[in-house]
């Protein structure tokens, strides 16, 4: 791998099976070429495990972390059908803003900067050029008179606060200017005799301990989003420009009540730049801040990796049908925002990359899974290299297929043979329903089983699998969440109800990705309940074949006895974890129609719901009214 991308070679996928040390072959490689990184994760989930093994990996370099910072996010929406306009809500999670500040510093001081991302890394940022050109320098001696060092610090988005010093803000105390940098653990002081820089140390925010001294010191600002007031001006008459020819555009098509709601907003929102430097959702004008023409492609985490950094896409089968799809997704629900006159045309362009300006930014890269998808091996002619060997000398479970009536009880024998034996069960289901039921089902039996779906909080979520390897229950049902990501030693049985049923989650990659969570524990093996063997999953028991006996010939041949890994159970990284982007794979097709379309296909699914029922089929009626229920949850919340 090294050699290749010493070669030049645009792109190689890393084929490794669960639990044989993917991420520290990407490490190896990684300390072997001293490039910076970019490695993309699907998930805030897995990107917080995979930046905790790199920083257990590179313990001296600076391995940050840049994901959504948004705990809670409501995108701005208009349902036209029935008139609703849906407010942005959101609210920020601090530590990750800090992180975020954190990865974009350590771009501009260090070469040897590793980040970890989720798909948040295609999103629009503030441009580079502006966020350093804002930097202030600091240094000891330098003449810097107080109130303008004041005005400064407004300037670049800090705020002046008489009460505690919290992240982004300043206060005076007598000649002591003391600010919290947006990046930082300790904040500031700023000592002036006159209008002189006499000492410059960080201190603790709470206390005001001094905790280091320095000669000089770079205060970045406290947003990425920053402008100067000669860009902002430009921005505003930019702004009124556009407004008004958006204007003449709707009158002559008669659009008056449009014309009438976005000449409103605008103006509001232009009165509020002038005034304080921002407005709600300045976002939306991102292209006139930056001084970008139309369709030109934001500025993103990317533009600020080094000319010759490289980019990691893991879980690759998951994470590029992500990337691809996030555009459609933000166009869909923005075009309805501007033809109903709450956007200027402009708001399309703050958007995340296309998939096609982003394959333009990247020079070389590497995909790494199990189960690579059809672009990474297009991309590489389908030459992979093949990661199958685990250093613990385990093996791909045995796959055994059993029929799937009386599949419940016949599961519930197996949870209560290996509870005996303090061993842990995972169990798929098809809808989260079945996932509910079947949990109560057991639970009632005096099972400890608890279920995991989508609904489920994140931070709830993360507990719930700390709790399971720790033995505070024997059995976890879930949907589509028990695949990617998770390690779990204690795991000894996945069992895979109705495993014939044809479909996303029973595909190929599924049940071999599904599979490998009983790859990490010696007895693991994976049960299979169907009553025909479909393709996906003779597909699955082939490939797993294979591996397995290459795994064992491998073992035969050096003498390795496999055994199971034992793995500490570690504090929860909850305050991360959150799942900060529909996956592109769960949401309907339906939902990238056109606003007509998608009513069109709703009415369709209705009938068919009627249908089924009138027809006895109550199974077949409540699985397209689950359908009807989360397209209309995606289509208020949209896809981005």
């Amino acid at each position: 791998m090294v050699e290749n991308l010493n070669r030049g070679n645009a792109h190689q996928v890393l084929l490794g099976v669960t639990g044989s040390g993917k991420t520290f072959t990407i490490a190896k490689v990684i300390e072997e070429v001293q490039r910076p990184t970019l490695v993309i994760a699907h998930n805030k989930t897995l990107a917080a495990q995979l930046y905790q093994e790199f920083k257990g990996f590179f313990p001296n370099n600076s391995v940050e972390y840049f994901v959504s910072y948004y705990d809670y996010y409501q995108p701005e929406a208009y349902i036209p059908s029935t008139d609703t306009y849906i407010a942005k809500e959101t609210a920020i999670n601090e530590e990750i803003d800090r992180l975020r500040h954190s990865a974009t510093r350590a771009l501009f001081e260090r070469r040897d900067v590793l980040i970890v991302a989720s798909v948040s890394c295609i999103y629009g940022l503030g441009s580079p050029e502006a966020y350093y050109g804002m930097l202030v320098p600091l240094s000891v001696g330098d003449k810097y008179p107080r109130q303008e060092f004041l005005r400064r610090l407004v300037e670049v988005h800090y705020t002046r606060t008489s009460g505690d010093l919290e992240r982004g803000r300043f206060r005076v105390r007598g000649t002591d200017i003391e600010v919290f940098p947006a990046y930082g653990q300790d904040a500031l002081r700023v000592v002036l005799e006159g209008d002189v820089i006499v000492d410059l140390v960080s201190i603790d925010p709470l206390f005001g301990d001094v905790q280091d001294s320095f000669e000089s010191f770079s205060l970045y600002p406290g947003s990425h989003y920053v402008s100067t007031n000669e860009e902002r001006q430009a921005a505003i008459e930019s702004i009124k420009e556009e407004l008004d020819r958006h204007l003449g555009v709707l009158q002559e098509d008669g659009k008056l009540l449009e014309a009438q709601r976005v000449h409103q907003r605008t103006s509001f929102d232009l009165e509020m730049m002038q005034t304080i430097g921002y407005c709600h959702g300045i976002e939306n004008y991102s292209r006139h801040i930056t001084g970008r023409s139309a369709g030109e492609p934001p500025p993103t985490l990317i533009e600020y990796m080094p000319s010759n950094y490289m980019v990691v896409v893991d879980e690759s089968h998951m994470t590029v049908p992500q990337l691809r799809g996030m555009h459609a997704g933000d166009r869909s629900r923005k075009l309805n925002l501007v033809e109903h006159g709450f956007r200027l045309p402009s708001a399309l362009d703050n958007r995340p990359l296309t998939f096609g300006e982003f394959e333009g930014l990247v020079g070389q890269a590497i995909y790494v899974s199990a189960t690579p998808g059809p672009y990474e091996l297009n991309c590489t002619e389908g030459v992979v290299t093949e990661q199958v060997i685990r250093p613990t000398g385990l093996t791909d479970p045995e796959i055994e297929v059993r029929k799937a009536h009386g599949q419940i009880d016949d599961l519930l024998e197996e949870v209560r043979w290996r509870a005996e034996k303090n061993q842990r069960v995972l169990v798929t289901t098809l809808t989260k329903k079945m996932a509910e039921e079947l949990t109560a089902y057991y639970r009632g039996l005096g099972v400890r089983v608890r279920y995991m779906h989508a609904d489920v909080d994140t931070l709830d979520r993360v507990k719930l699998l700390r709790d399971f390897r720790a033995g505070d229950f024997d059995a976890l049902v879930g949907v589509n969440l028990l695949r990617e990501g998770l390690d779990l030693p204690e795991v000894t049985l996945v069992a895979v109800l109705d495993a014939d049923k044809e479909g996303f989650l029973r595909s190929t990659t599924s049940l071999v990705q599904t599979s490998g969570r009983a790859s990490r524990n010696v007895e693991g093996r994976v049960i299979l309940y169907a009553d025909k063997i479909t393709r996906s999953m003779g597909e699955a028991m082939e490939e797993t074949d294979r591996r397995r006996r290459r795994q064992e010939l491998f073992n035969e041949k050096h003498g390795i006895t496999p055994a199971t890994i034992v793995k500490r159970i570690s504090d929860a990284f909850g305050e991360f974890f959150e799942k900060d982007y529909v996956d592109l794979v769960d949401v309907d097709p339906a939902l990238l129609m056109s606003e007509d379309a998608l009513v069109r296909k709703l009415e369709e699914l209705d009938k068919d719901m009627h249908e089924a029922a009138d027809a006895l089929d109550f199974e077949r009626a409540a699985t397209v009214r689950d359908r009807i229920q989360e397209l209309k949850r995606q289509r208020v919340q949209g896809v981005s």
